[in-house]
């Protein structure tokens, strides 16, 4: 599978919001905000799991529908990893 740089960016936002919870921590910022932020970034960490993965099956779909072969395994081995990633 060929990652975007779409999914790339996704990555790169968070790895920021990373770095703003590490700063807060430098600054001694409130429990509160420094939570806020490791929320916000664990929240798009799932998101950006879940549409790696919808990517993923999207593409194995059509390539398994295209060679005219069953598809439920695709979909099988994407629950696994949505349900791994929780």
């Amino acid at each position: 599978m060929e990652y975007t740089p779409e999914m790339k960016n996704r990555l790169k936002r968070i790895e920021g919001q990373v770095r703003g919870v590490l700063r807060l921590m430098e600054e001694g910022q409130d429990c509160k905000s420094v939570i806020t932020q490791m929320s916000a970034a664990k929240s798009a960490m799932d998101k950006a799991m879940a549409y790696i993965v919808a990517k993923n099956m999207q593409h194995c779909l059509l390539e398994q529908v295209e060679k005219g072969e069953e598809t439920e395994d695709v979909v099988e081995q994407a629950i696994q990893l949505l349900v791994k990633s929780r």
